[in-house]
């Protein structure tokens, strides 16, 4: 099982086989934007695009359009040969017990498993660590279809009721819920769209939450309280994303500045467990947060919110946070761009009057904060892997959390005890949960699901490399031990490189296939993400773009130039931000890959901002609504760079139809534009598009979708970069 070169046969002799992709109606639609004509020939692709209200909505011409395209797809990558052997050893690998992190509330745990050919993962709690582990929900027997999932839970201070929400086939729109744990019963109150929770009160009978006003509506987030056992139309509002004014009526904001702020991630709040204050934030961009404080126990006895401005005009974000009686504790990167920790007297809670506690460090950045009874633990990254460091609630150094290695950790704690549990993971070594107290350092495992895999064979190395501009960027290369160096290696190289999000080392059962083989998978740090602080992802970010983009050239050129592969061995894979990376490299260097993965992508830069919730982004790429910003979109969108006759690398696109953040269009059209645009043979370079009817952005799928989903991805790549031999 372990070595699918013997088990497959030469998959070059079956490409005869293989039909051309079906012809697309051409319907030009032209634009001029800001003195630019701009001619799109699959616009109505789309959907339903004669009113913003109906933006994008799927239509029967363009469902009947996608069952085509599926159904070609489908003909292709199920019948590769070896694509049922490795259908098999990859539910090998992914039928393993996965177990998440003990939760503490009061005496009780609270943690999810998924065993074996369970769809989703079981939510289960214990009375004490040892105690009899009971289940709490089971989405399978919600529905048996596998496509609920559980996205979240939230149990009370003492862990007697549990607020959780539910969602179907990957749209994330997320109902809420409450159980008593005790007797499992759910009570009647139930909250639709898309909820998030936010807090209960200390006595238990309500709670705070967010959600839509309109699911139809990416921008009509509202707060609001719930009082258990009744209706939640009658739910108290404390604040809307539309009402702008509540928040900025007094700033001297302009008109076009108000409207900008209507479509960021918009409003949040965060309450005491005590129920006295309310953190209120509101996100001015994918780099910044505006904070204000309220005092709760004035809005229960007057129904009036009356917010105190905490930091206003900063770039920045926050992150763990802690409420101590009139303190509160808090991880920000706000004129600290690899982020510290201050403390907030709430009663003077002027950014000028914040208080450090654990100072900014010009060579590490926070990457988490979390709080134990007398312990502030910080996650660090150094060059883009974990280490934590202890601290008292003065800043006092305690030291530093031993780890079992090089990876990535992260803690769950509670703020009534030194108890705690740690998760690790690296590029070798399976996710594993301990216990930990974090006051003497005494270490235990908790947790460690068996796979069938041998971590120990597989050799990971960081190396760095230079950018066009000659930045200095890291990268992660990962293969089996003494592998010869050749330049004849498969190579998957991935990367993300966008909002600030840092890609660090990770366990994946599923790439030991792809090792076994003689595989190289490598992980590069781009620029745009978050492994180097505020100015690295900056320097990613709207007119600096293009610096993510070669990032990644300049990634796969080294490995080229180092002896790991060559241009016909090297594949990419990204997804959502990443496959706007992906889209993008492969038509400005077609040269350089031979196959490419773009899933569930941004890929027409220049309408993306009409879709769903696309507006959130335009802090983070701009829009082209902008005459300025439009000028360098048009230069690296890739659906408006595609060269007709171009010899482009075989390519995989893929989209869920249930997807509520990106929108499946950009797939559709970029697969339908490079079909009929590539000069390459498609018999053995094929572009193919996947849409999950039953998917969304990748979230909460059951386990038979992520098996067809990991064996299209792998069969491909091993197809198209030449790892199965005779």
């Amino acid at each position: 099982m372990h070595q699918l070169a013997t088990m497959l046969t030469l998959i070059a002799a079956s490409t005869a086989l293989l039909a051309g992709p079906p012809e697309t109606e051409t319907r030009p639609v032209t634009e001029t934007i800001h003195g630019v004509e701009v001619t799109d020939n699959y616009q109505w692709l789309e959907g339903d695009n004669t009113d913003l209200e109906n933006m994008g909505r799927l239509t029967d011409e363009v469902a009947a359009w996608t069952d085509t395209q599926n159904d070609y797809t489908r003909s292709i990558l199920d019948k590769l040969p070896g694509r049922k052997a490795l259908e098999e050893r990859l539910r090998e690998l992914m039928e393993v017990p996965s177990i998440g992190s003990p939760v503490p509330y009061g005496n009780r745990y609270f943690y999810s498993r998924r065993e074996g050919t369970q769809p989703q993962a079981v939510r289960y709690y214990r009375d004490g660590l040892k105690g009899k582990e009971h289940t709490l929900l089971d989405p399978q027997t919600i529905n048996a279809s596998g496509l609920t999932t559980i996205s979240w839970t939230a149990p009370n201070a003492d862990g007697s009721l549990m607020a959780f929400g539910i969602y179907t086939a990957g749209d994330e729109n997320s109902t809420l819920y409450i159980m008593d744990v005790d007797s499992k019963e759910w009570f009647a109150d139930e909250i639709p769209g898309k909820v998030n929770f936010s807090g209960w009160m200390p006595d238990n009978t309500g709670f705070f939450y967010e959600r839509l006003e309109d699911l139809d509506d990416a921008y009509s987030s509202v707060m609001k309280y719930h009082k258990i056992g009744t209706h939640h139309r009658q739910d108290q509002i404390l604040f809307r994303q539309k009402d702008i004014n509540f928040f900025y009526g007094d700033l001297n904001k302009t008109e076009s500045e108000l409207d900008a702020l209507k479509t960021t991630w918009g409003p949040f709040g965060s309450p005491s467990e005590d129920g006295r204050w309310l953190t209120v934030g509101y996100w001015t961009g994918t780099a910044g947060i505006d904070l204000w404080i309220a005092d709760l126990s004035e809005w229960f006895r007057t129904g009036e919110l009356n917010i105190k401005p905490m930091a206003i005009g900063k770039m920045g974000r926050i992150g763990g946070s802690h409420y101590d009686g009139d303190r509160l504790f808090i991880q920000h990167s706000f004129d600290a761009p690899n982020g510290m920790v201050s403390v907030i007297d709430l009663n003077n809670p002027a950014f000028e009057n914040w208080k450090p506690v654990v100072a900014h460090d010009d060579k590490l950045v926070v990457d988490g904060v979390n709080f134990a009874r007398g312990i502030i633990a910080v996650d660090y990254l150094e060059n883009a892997s974990t280490k934590i460091a202890l601290f008292d609630n003065d800043g006092n150094s305690l030291g530093d959390l031993p780890l079992p290695g090089i990876g990535s950790a992260g803690l769950s704690t509670s703020d009534d005890r030194t108890e705690a549990f740690l998760s690790f993971s690296s590029f070798n070594m399976p996710r594993s949960i301990y216990k930990v107290d974090l006051a003497n350092g005494d270490r235990e495992l908790w947790a460690r699901p068996g796979v069938p895999v041998d971590p120990s064979s597989i050799e990971v190395k960081q190396v760095w490399y230079d950018s066009k501009d000659g930045t200095p960027v890291s990268m992660f290369v990962v293969h089996k031990k003494d592998l010869v160096l050749d330049g004849t290696n498969p190579t998957i190289l991935y990367g993300y490189g966008g909002f600030d999000s840092s890609q660090t080392p990770y366990f994946s059962s599923t790439l030991f296939p792809w090792y076994e083989n003689g595989g190289v998978y490598a992980v590069a740090n781009l620029r745009g993400g978050g492994e180097y602080g505020n100015a690295w992802h900056e320097a990613g970010m709207l007119d600096q773009k293009q610096n993510v983009f070669d990032d990644f050239i300049a990634a796969g050129e080294w490995l080229v130039e180092n002896g790991y592969t060559n241009t016909k061995q090297l594949g990419i894979a990204g997804g959502s931000n990443g496959g706007l990376l992906t889209g993008a490299v492969m038509v400005q260097r077609p040269d350089l890959f031979s196959a490419v993965i773009t899933a569930v992508p941004l890929l027409d830069m220049v309408r993306y901002q009409n879709f769903l919730m696309a507006r959130y982004w335009v802090p983070e790429y701009g829009s082209s609504e902008n005459a300025d910003q439009f000028e360098y979109i048009m230069k690296y969108s890739p659906y408006h760079n595609v060269k007709p006759g171009t010899k482009y690398p075989a390519v995989l696109y893929t989209a869920g139809e249930n997807d509520t953040r990106v929108h499946p269009l950009h797939s559709r059209k970029m697969a339908a534009l490079v079909q009929a645009s590539t000069g390459s043979d498609q018999a053995a370079e094929p572009v193919l598009l996947w849409v999950d009817r039953e998917g969304g952005h990748g979230q909460g799928k059951p386990l038979h979708l992520r098996i067809r989903d990991v064996a299209d991805q792998r069969i491909f790549m091993m197809w198209q970069l030449g790892m199965i031999k005779e």
